[in-house]
C-alpha cells in the first residue's frame, strides 16, 4: 500500500522495522509485535485509505476496520510518536483517545525510538537530526512543524529511556 505510491514512505518504513528489530533484547515478547506495528506505522499516508489526513488514525482504522490486526499493534501504530499531540492541533484528539487505548509505556517509547531514529530513506539517523529534517521537510509554518517542536522534548526522553534500557541489557554471548 505504500510501495507503489509513496517508495520512499515505504523506505522508511522498512528502516523503521529494521529499527525495531535491534530492541529484541529488551522487548522480549514484544519483540515481534514491535516489529509488525514498525513496519505498520506508517500505512495510514497511504492515498487509498487516507481518510482524515491524519496518518495514525486513518493507518489504525484500516487495520482495525480492514485488516483486523492485532489489537496492540493496532494501539501503537495509532499512538505513534507523540501522535495524540499532533491530533490535538489537528482536533482529532477526542477521537483518536475515545477509538484506540495507549499501549504500554515501553513500547510507546520504543516505536518512538524506532521512528525518529530513522530517515526518511530508511537509514539510522539521531533523533535532533531526525527533528530537523522533519521540520525543514514541511516548513516553518506547517501544522507537523509546530507539532514536531512540541513533542521534541517528549520524543527525545523516550529515546533515552530506550537507550538506557538497551544499555543495561545483557549483552549476547
Amino acid at each position: 500500500m505504500l510501495a507503489e505510491p509513496l517508495a520512499q514512505r515505504w523506505s522508511h518504513s522498512l528502516g523503521v522495522a529494521d529499527k525495531a528489530r535491534t530492541l529484541a533484547p529488551i522487548l522480549g515478547d514484544n519483540a515481534e509485535l514491535m516489529e509488525a506495528a514498525a513496519v505498520l506505522h506508517d500505512v495510514g499516508y497511504s492515498p487509498s485509505i487516507a481518510t482524515t489526513g491524519f496518518h495514525p488514525l486513518d493507518g489504525a482504522r484500516f487495520l482495525r476496520d480492514q485488516e483486523q490486526a492485532d489489537e496492540r499493534v493496532v494501539r501503537i501504530v495509532a499512538h505513534h510518536s507523540c501522535s495524540l499531540l499532533e491530533a490535538d492541533l489537528r482536533g482529532l484528539r477526542e477521537e483518536l483517545e475515545s477509538e484506540f487505548a495507549l499501549e504500554s509505556p515501553d513500547l510507546v517509547d520504543a516505536m518512538i525510538y524506532c521512528d525518529m531514529t530513522t530517515t526518511p530513506h530508511g537509514d539510522p539517523t539521531n533523533v535532533d537530526q531526525r527533528l530537523t529534517e522533519i521540520a525543514s521537510r514541511y516548513g516553518q509554518e506547517h501544522l507537523v512543524t509546530q507539532f514536531i517542536h512540541q513533542a521534541g522534548p517528549e520524543i527525545r526522553a523516550a529515546a533515552e529511556r530506550v537507550l538506557e534500557r538497551l544499555n543495561a541489557a545483557p549483552q549476547p554471548m
